[in-house]
């Protein structure tokens, strides 16, 4: 009898071993939490978490102009996207394609199909011209437009803070943007949880130095910072693949490589509209209302913009961290466990966004009653509410452009230029007029609203094309 009792489980033993099991296998599986999706979240974790501290630093340290000067700053550092115009996505999806006829060892050594790898290694090289080139134009510009942009529109009570932090930040702005292709590279070869392992401590990085900085009562450098610490940490993942990258650099090629015109200009050149399309959709409120209506206005939305994208980030990574894989398993032609694998995600994504996006609105309701001084420096529950409403919106549109895009394909160019220009011209004919409420209902009305039936009618379009076809 003794026996019996000591081998029989206590109740409460029981019952936290089942509740440890489904937190660790049951729950995973239900929201297809995987280590790649893990590492990019806690990334956006603590890039969120990150972000409510800077907002408590900004509102500290910052005046009220300061704030536009931040994140007109920001934005500023989003037009890298005219000059990156979507290559990365381009990069991921063909080294995706090319990795589905080679393997890769830890040594890193690739053995697989002959033309594979020299298509591979031509990949590589091209990527890194181009970006080393386009860095040194960017830079060029952005410090120059940056200045311009400043001068005209600098305010008497903050004149000249903005110089040394607009030059600091594009240098930093310049080393990132030139290293992002290998990245894209490396996640298209497969090794997308390393990548995403990588970014969780960019992210970790970021946040340190980005707080230093306002700490030290420098907050405008703290953009700088963010940039310069992701670049610092990247920089040691290529080196630890440097057995891997160096001899593809040094591959000779010729006439084995990809050839760019007839494969990849086709799908990069529409990709590269619709990027150049995403800063007019995403990133033109800021400096267009610190144009019209000033930097306090301007930091408002700024802030509130921010607090959104992070968590559309956050739940994007759902979908990005599958790119690599879709574009393997269409090279592969098994497009039954792509679907299954794209509308599991899709349908976890959307539920987890809503219940975020929930709880972010419960906070800005409690804002005015529990801090005060940061409501004050955000937008209102109408907007905020219409900022979430689009976000969601926008997940489900994103989304849909990963699947067909992995197929080396872009019919959203048309979609994206429409909606790109009737948000442009939205912004700018209500920026002065209605503020930010004017701006974020036309937003919504466009991207939220039109956006999503109309590239869900193309989604369906073009998967019932490839249907028929059997692709």
């Amino acid at each position: 009898m003794l026996t019996e009792i000591t081998k029989s489980p206590r109740p409460s033993g029981s019952l936290w071993l089942s509740v440890r099991h489904a937190l660790r296998h049951k729950l995973p599986h239900a929201i297809g939490l995987d280590r790649a999706i893990a590492f990019t979240v806690l990334g956006r974790v603590v890039q969120g978490l990150g972000s409510v501290g800077s907002v408590l630093l900004i509102v500290h340290f910052l005046s009220a102009a300061e704030q536009g000067y931040y994140y007109a700053l920001w934005s500023l550092v989003a037009l890298q996207s005219v000059f990156e115009l979507g290559f990365s996505f381009v990069i991921l999806q063909v080294a995706a394609h090319e990795r589905a006829h080679l393997e890769f060892h830890p040594d890193g050594s690739i053995t697989g199909s002959e033309a594979a790898h020299f298509r591979l290694a031509s990949l590589l090289q091209r990527a890194v011209r181009w970006y080393t080139t386009a860095a040194v134009v960017m830079g060029v510009v952005l410090l120059f437009g940056g200045m311009r942009f400043f001068a005209l529109h600098q305010q008497p009570q903050a004149p000249n803070i903005w110089i040394v932090p607009l030059r600091i930040t594009v240098l930093a702005c310049a080393i990132t943007f030139s290293i992002g292709p290998v990245l894209s590279f490396l996640e298209g070869c497969g090794q997308v949880a390393q990548v995403a392992r990588m970014r969780f401590f960019q992210s970790t990085v970021s946040v340190a130095l980005s707080w230093t900085a306002m700490l030290s009562h420098h907050g405008l450098l703290s953009p700088a910072m963010v940039l310069l610490g992701q670049g610092l940490v990247a920089s040691g993942l290529l080196y630890s693949r440097r057995r891997m990258l160096i001899p593809l650099l040094r591959m000779h090629v010729a006439h084995m490589g990809i050839s760019w015109r007839n494969e990849v200009w086709p799908f990069q050149w529409k990709i590269a509209v619709s990027w150049l399309c995403d800063y007019f959709i995403f990133q033109l409120f800021t400096p267009v209302l610190f144009a019209f209506r000033g930097p306090v206005e301007a930091g408002k939305m700024g802030l509130s913009m921010s607090v959104v994208m992070q968590l559309s980030a956050m739940m994007l990574a759902w979908m990005t961290t599958k790119a690599a894989p879709f574009g393997s398993l269409i090279a592969k032609k098994e497009t039954p466990e792509l679907d299954r694998l794209f509308f599991r995600s899709l349908r976890q994504s959307i539920s987890l966004f809503a219940v975020a996006a929930g709880l972010v609105m419960l906070g800005v309701l409690a804002a005015p009653y529990i801090a005060p001084k940061i409501s004050s420096r955000i937008e209102g529950w109408p907007v905020f509410c219409l900022l979430l409403l689009t976000a969601l919106s926008s997940h489900v549109v994103q989304s849909e452009a990963i699947y067909l895009r992995a197929h080396k394909c872009e019919p959203f160019l048309v979609q994206s230029i429409v909606i790109a220009l009737c948000t442009a011209g939205s912004v700018v004919l209500l920026a002065k007029t209605s503020g930010a409420l004017g701006v974020s209902l036309a937003y919504f009305l466009v991207l939220g609203v039109a956006g999503i039936i109309s590239a869900t009618a193309i989604f369906r379009t073009k998967r019932n094309q490839w249907a028929e076809a059997g692709i």
